[in-house]
């Protein structure tokens, strides 16, 4: 790996070696460099408390310009670090959905193909609506390059209008999130469990309503998924069938605490809560 340091319209590109023996050289050649000239040529001209003084001056003053430079490297160095590893957990987080898409399109047309020789039209034209469903969020999750700024809030509430289109179910949703609060790696997780949570609203519950809140604050965030369905209790349903266990995947990867409850006839919550350690 090589750091680029612009200046005067021209690059340098300095290595990690480079950048060592810099360090080391530097302050030996300054500060000895002037001793050995001190005690050569300035013996008899300069006195020794004079030469104190200005060896004192000098080392704070080459201590300080090269400190000052070390760290702004280094600094720069680390931001573009950050900056690679949010656009390689973005492109992580791509493939994965690639990989979803497939497997589950390829499972629900064998389940298509098998209605279809059975003459079981109305099961057929579920799944067809599944596909086009899935596919609609696959779009909607590729469409954006990682590079392009695009709102959080705006992207959560245009796929929520897009859930509701093609669910038919209503949505009310209210974000209050600061622009930059998450990190990119934190918003594609979270985005993934609202789609994740959502999913399942429109898979299970039965809802005419589904409700999103989602705020943020200095000292953490809290998300609530609420859905006015039918609910389910643990004796009539698993977690596994309702993805709560990718929900919760998800939300361990911010460091996020997860309370669910359900109650038969009466909806579904989903409380989700993170801190924030800056």
């Amino acid at each position: 790996m090589v750091i680029r340091c612009w200046k005067e319209k021209e690059w340098f590109i300095l290595s990690y070696r480079s950048l060592k023996i810099f360090t080391i050289l530097i302050p030996t050649i300054l500060i000895g460099g002037f001793e050995f000239l001190r005690h050569s040529v300035l013996l008899h001209n300069l006195s020794m408390d004079v030469g104190n003084y200005f060896i004192t001056i000098l080392t704070f003053i080459v201590s300080f310009a090269f400190s000052t430079w070390m760290f702004k490297v280094i600094e720069e160095k680390n931001q573009r670090i950050a900056a690679e590893r949010e656009l390689r957990a973005i492109y992580e987080e791509r493939e994965r959905l690639a990989k979803e898409l497939h497997d589950n399109i390829a499972q629900t047309l064998f389940l298509l193909n098998v209605h279809l020789k059975k003459g079981k039209i109305t099961e057929a034209q579920g799944l067809v609506n599944s596909i086009d469903t899935h596919v609609r969020q696959a779009i909607h999750n590729l469409r954006v390059k990682p590079e392009e700024a695009v709102s959080f809030s705006s992207k959560t509430e245009k796929w929520l209008n897009d859930w509701s289109v093609v669910s038919g179910i209503e949505v009310q949703s209210t974000i209050r999130v600061n622009e930059g609060y998450f990190t990119p790696s934190e918003e594609i997780q979270i985005f993934g469990i609202i789609q994740e949570a959502f999913m399942n609203i429109r898979k299970h519950s039965k809802a005419e309503v589904a409700c999103l809140d989602l705020t943020s604050s200095s000292n953490g965030w809290l998300m609530v998924i609420h859905d006015n369905g039918i609910g389910f209790t643990e004796e009539t349903v698993s977690p596994q069938q309702y993805g709560l266990s990718m929900l919760k995947e998800r939300a361990a990867k911010v460091n996020a605490s997860v309370d669910i409850s359900a109650e038969l006839g009466k909806g579904t919550s989903i409380r989700i809560q993170g801190s924030r350690n800056k």
